[in-house]
């Protein structure tokens, strides 16, 4: 079993920047992909980032190429989002998400273990 806790979400101006850090214990977390999902209003969740175990191998949605980067400080059990140049679209609540493999993974149903979401709001 994997515990996830998502923190770091707030409020910030378009434009600007926030991390996000998903801690895992439970489990040794270097032998985990990890990824990062958003919910905002009314939407469905959507795929952002996914990492892979070792940290060699990225993936991004394309809304956020260029501007997230998803890494993983597997010494700390770790895993974090740094956003920047926010915009409002990406107001959501964010999850991190965890499954034993060295894949990287980008679909929800691939993932074993969710945290319970931190909240990002970007305003205009």
């Amino acid at each position: 079993q994997v515990q996830l806790v998502e923190s770091g979400g707030g409020l910030v101006q378009a434009g600007g920047s926030l991390r996000v850090s998903c801690a895992a214990s439970g489990r040794t977390f270097s032998n985990y992909a990890m990824g990062w999902f958003r919910q905002a209003p009314g939407k469905e969740r959507e795929f952002v980032a996914a990492i892979r175990w070792s940290g060699g191998r990225t993936y991004y949605a394309d809304s956020v190429k260029g501007r997230f980067t998803i890494f993983r400080d597997n010494a700390k059990n770790t895993v974090y989002l740094q956003m920047n140049s926010l915009k409002p679209e990406d107001t959501a609540v964010y999850y991190c998400a965890a499954r034993h493999t060295f894949g990287v993974l980008i679909t929800e149903d691939e993932y074993d273990y969710w945290g319970q979401g931190t909240q990002v709001t970007v305003s205009s």
